[in-house]
């Protein structure tokens, strides 16, 4: 059993009227806690204090000679310590899940992505919510669509006064936004709290960047289907995307449907598209999401979509487990120019699914570099470095913890990280990596319809089977490669990949054909027990 460690806050009491515990345990032991300590804070919070914690005074001595513990000290915007509350155990699960406003400052609780058919308003909402372009790249402006993942970040306030009526009492910043601001409500002069502080993932609609919004759609918790009401519902991606959240699996709680573009149209023709739109939904997995009509552009009703965002629960993620990380983009921060002094390592930016990561760990990134022997069989050496910086926005941390979107600046080659190179690879400790495959088998699932393609009659194109020998699109988490279909029994398919991608057995698959030139989504799998490993070649200490 850990050894107990004397805290100074002993018998003081936190907001909830819980005993704060005797036990303070740092972050970098968190993963040896002895189910003996979690049963014994089951009733109470333990909380794990991390570098960015502030210092707690020395014990001042009182009138009978006893120490007494000091007063709590109060942390300054600016300098808020990261606390992570353990929760009871289910049973001695040890799930996590920041809430107080002193973690939110800095940790991200959950990422939500905003998806929908092109030019619906997805970027627009973005910004409407939390004040930043993500439409950032020179092809991107000049075509004014977005093309590849766009992420922003938003700290969610709610007013202290009871009397301050909603959707009014709820309010989105940007990050850099501090604790307690002060309501905007005209006559309220109240404090607002930080309830929520999330991470948004903006995906492309057009039709031939599908491959790009799956890609996204493996870090969701929860998303924002934008509908625009000057347009008939649905449109071809409208349902590509709600199919894909379908596939991945995200909670039907967690979506909302945002009707776009009310300031385009009439009242009786905005009433008339929602029920159109829930009868689109009907029996899908946002078959009882709230439709809220908004307008991204003129910031009409975003406090209403800011009040379903607050409402959203937060995923629970295991802080004890290995830590593991999905990368969705990599790059080069050196500019052209720079001396070899200069030189600073690849950065890999993702969603961390679980585990903590910290400065100076060594880590490893699998697949890593994949090559050809001479009897052409594929070789994978993960690549194995150190983090030496971590980064949410301008925010420099000590760790790392899941919920939100993450930089992760290591010792990489800069040259294998740029342009997106490790786009769906995995990041986790030394050796406790997922299993590399060549080849899996999956329970595979085809919708009866496709969908993203417009017909000229009213019959929607039916998927046709699988063949022995075809070639799909496949997305594993974030990966994408291609998957040559080697046996079909019953549901069962065998897919030999063309590069070799991480996965575990219940892991979700998504799989696209390539109809006129476009990879349309025609169904999804289950990764099964079986499959073919890669020959990995470990690195050299």
């Amino acid at each position: 059993m850990a050894a107990a460690v004397n805290d100074p806050r002993a018998g003081f009491t936190d907001e909830s009227g819980l005993a704060i515990a005797e036990v303070e345990v740092d972050v970098t032991k968190l993963t040896a806690l002895s189910p003996e300590v979690i049963s014994k804070q089951a009733t109470v919070a333990a909380r794990f204090s991390v570098a960015n914690s502030v210092q707690h005074p020395a014990p001042v001595s009182s009138s009978s000679g006893a120490a007494a513990p000091p007063a709590p000290v109060q942390p300054s915007p600016a300098q808020s310590p990261l606390f992570v509350t353990l929760l009871p155990p289910e049973p001695l699960n040890r799930l996590l899940s920041p809430s107080r406003a002193a973690e939110l400052t800095r940790n991200f609780q959950i990422n939500i992505g905003t998806i929908g058919h092109v030019a619906h308003g997805k970027s627009s909402t973005v910004r409407a919510i939390s004040g930043v372009q993500t439409v950032r790249f020179k092809n991107e402006l000049e075509r004014n669509i977005t093309i590849k993942l766009g992420y922003a970040n938003a700290k969610i306030y709610k007013c202290q006064n009871p009397a301050c009526p909603p959707p009014t009492c709820y309010r989105s910043y940007p990050s850099s936004k501090e604790i307690n601001p002060k309501c905007e409500r005209p006559g309220c002069d109240s404090r607002m709290d930080l309830i929520r502080h999330v991470s948004f993932v903006d995906c492309p609609g057009h039709d031939i960047l599908m491959a790009t919004m799956l890609t996204g759609a493996a870090v969701m918790n929860g998303a924002l289907l934008l509908i625009a009401g000057n347009e008939s519902c649905p449109q071809p991606q409208t349902g590509e995307h709600l199919a894909a959240l379908e596939i991945i699996g995200v909670d039907p709680k967690n979506i909302v449907i945002l009707q776009n573009k009310m300031d385009l149209v009439r009242e009786s023709e905005a009433v008339d598209h929602a029920q159109q739109i829930r009868k689109f939904v009907e029996g899908s997995i946002a078959g009882q999401a709230p439709i809220i009509p908004v307008s991204a552009q003129l910031k009409f009703n975003i406090d209403a979509v800011v009040m379903a965002l607050a409402k959203i629960d937060p995923p629970k993620y295991d802080f004890s487990a290995d830590p593991r990380m999905v990368v969705i983009r990599s790059f080069d921060v050196n500019k052209p120019g720079s001396t070899v002094d200069e030189l600073k390592g690849g950065v890999a930016g993702g969603s961390i699914l679980q585990g903590v990561f910290k400065i100076g760990q060594e880590v490893e990134i699998r697949p890593g570099l994949i090559t050809r022997d001479e009897k052409g069989e594929t070789r994978c050496r993960p690549l194995r470095s150190r983090i030496v910086s971590l980064l949410a926005e301008q925010n420099h941390l000590q760790f790392a913890v899941p919920g939100g979107l993450i930089g992760v600046g290591t010792l990489v080659d800069p040259a294998l990280c740029r342009a997106d190179r490790l786009l769906g690879m995995v990041m986790s400790g030394v050796g406790q990596g997922p299993s590399i495959y060549t080849e899996i088998k999956a329970d595979v699932h085809l919708l009866r319809r496709l969908l993203g393609v417009k017909t000229d009659d009213s019959k929607k194109a039916k998927v046709s089977k699988v063949a022995v020998g075809e070639t799909l699109f496949v997305n594993i988490g974030a990966s994408q490669t291609g998957g040559r279909i080697l046996a079909i029994k019953k549901d069962e398919v065998s897919l030999a990949l063309t590069t070799p991608a991480c996965c575990e057995p219940g892991e979700k698959i998504a799989l696209s054909r390539r109809i006129d030139k476009h990879w349309r989504l025609i169904g999804w799998g289950k990764v099964k027990a079986g499959g073919v490993l890669a020959n990995v070649i470990e690195p050299e200490e």
